[in-house]
């Protein structure tokens, strides 16, 4: 990940902050027939006085009663938009060795069972993990690497050896609480062997050994099949675009658009391996990017979709991308936030408008923060950002606090699960300050997350078809309605 300075006063506190009461919203509902149903919401707001706290359960109407007030949302649930796979974030090096050396079994239980469960948990339900060292990993390293000068072109050296220290049986763990969870492998570089300046990090892949490298993703693939782990989704290259003092390589679209066509898409099929195969995954500021790939014939049905991060540019940069390509899928793969900003409600309203109400807004199929835990001392970290922060702190004794993209991910991962499709519903007008996202779930329960940027108390309403419903949402707070 590279961190910019634009984010600064954006993202959040590092600590929770100790919570005092507050009192209940008093939502008053519109003229009708109560039957009985009602919708359960949970609440976030800035002051931390409610972290993810169920709110009181609000009455739905029969009859939609628009001039309940003057914030009228309606959602048609018939009209499905994109497939959600899931949210999450980055288990990284660093992370897995938190979790599995710095934690007792007990301890670390406890915490994927918060993370990860379902029905006592947030419910993540996807990761992002690295294929190799990346800048939060113990040490620089691949899965072939040797001595300067030679070279392994049946890569006949390849291990996974060094995740099986941690990576691999956290993921174990984890697939116990959630088998279902989708986990998408990313490279931040090719064997050095296989680059212009022989090293890790910086430099480019040379087109000579694009076959080889190639090859590395299915020797990847096996590898893992073989642990138990099923990896959904790969990206070609952590942003190709950045070459940093860690590992790193510069890849453009033309190089990648190579690439993918005569090389790793071909592989894949011959060896009958069907992971997502996704393009780019670099910042919102350079969509031409995956939509130079995507306009090669022969390449895109290589393609599943393109992955996007946030330290640049803008989440409609997204809906750029789709409305060219809307049979392509959208992903949103990484932000962090750090100690350069430390403004919890600041940081809740922009995590929510932008990550994950936003990138949802703008076709994204999942949305994945950096991180998921680092320690006190924001690591351990292998020469990159040196205040980053992770999910969840994980201090010298095994303690954890959880930093506010625990609840940003919470407010989506525990209400929307993969499978569940985004659908149709109006916006709030921009004097309200109110900013939401409506989704369908595989049940048939339906969710409603709504952002209130403003300083004051907004009422809403929402219609249902014949239903409908009002809240009143506090300031700077995000709220999770489902019925």
């Amino acid at each position: 990940m590279r961190k910019l300075t634009w984010l600064s006063g954006l993202c959040l506190s590092v600590f929770i902050q100790s919570c005092s009461a507050n009192t209940p919203d008093e939502n008053t509902q519109p003229p009708g027939n109560d039957n009985g149903d009602k919708a359960t919401v949970w609440v976030t707001n800035g002051s931390q006085a409610k972290l993810l706290k169920q709110d009181n359960p609000v009455s739905i109407i029969t009859g939609t009663n628009a001039g309940a007030s003057s914030n009228l949302i309606k959602i048609d649930f018939g009209t499905k938009l994109q497939e959600m796979e899931g949210f999450g974030a980055a288990l990284t090096g660093s992370s897995a060795y938190l979790l599995n050396k710095k934690m007792s079994a007990a301890q670390r239980a406890a915490l994927l069972k918060d993370l990860f469960d379902s029905k006592d948990g947030i419910g993540i339900s996807y990761l992002r993990v690295t294929m190799g060292a990346s800048d939060f990993s113990l040490e620089d390293f691949t899965y072939n690497d040797l001595p300067a000068g030679q070279t392994d072109p049946d890569l006949a050296k390849f291990s996974i050896a060094r995740d099986q220290d941690d990576l691999v049986p956290v993921l174990k763990e984890i697939l116990n609480l959630q088998p279902g969870i989708r986990i998408m492998a990313t490279p931040w570089s090719a064997p050095a062997w296989m680059k212009s300046n022989g090293k890790l990090a910086g430099g480019s892949l040379k087109p000579e050994w694009y076959p080889a490298f190639a090859r590395y993703f299915v020797k990847y693939l096996d590898a893992y099949k073989k642990e138990g782990i099923s990896i959904d989704a790969i990206s070609v290259q952590n942003e190709p675009l950045h070459e940093a003092a860690y590992p790193s390589m510069g890849m453009d679209a033309a190089a990648q658009n190579i690439f993918i066509r005569d090389h790793l898409g071909p592989v894949l099929k011959t060896n009958s391996i069907k992971p997502k195969v996704l393009l780019y995954d670099h910042n919102w500021d350079r969509p031409d990017y995956p939509i130079t790939i995507l306009s090669d014939a022969q390449t895109n049905p290589f393609v599943t979709g393109s992955a996007f991060h946030a330290y640049g540019g803008s989440v409609s940069a997204m809906s750029e991308v789709h409305d060219k390509f809307p049979d392509k899928g959208l992903y949103f793969t990484e932000i962090s936030g750090g100690r350069w900003a430390t403004n919890f409600s600041d940081n809740l309203k922009w995590n929510m408008s932008n990550i994950f109400i936003g990138t949802a807004n703008n076709w994204s199929k999942n949305a994945l923060l950096w991180n998921l835990a680092l320690d006190d001392n924001d690591g351990p970290k292998n020469k990159g950002c040196d205040n980053c922060r992770g999910v969840v702190t994980i201090s010298a004794n095994g303690s954890v606090t959880k930093n506010v993209e625990y609840y940003a991910i919470a407010h989506m991962s525990r209400f929307v699960k993969p499978g569940a499709f985004r659908v149709q519903s109006d916006k709030f007008s921009s004097a309200s300050k109110l900013e939401s996202v409506a989704f369908l779930n595989t049940d048939g329960s339906k969710v409603l997350v709504v952002l209130n940027q403003s300083s004051e108390n907004q009422k809403f309403t929402v219609a249902d078809t014949d239903k409908s419903y009002n809240y009143t949402i506090e300031p700077n707070s995000v709220a999770t309605i489902v019925w």
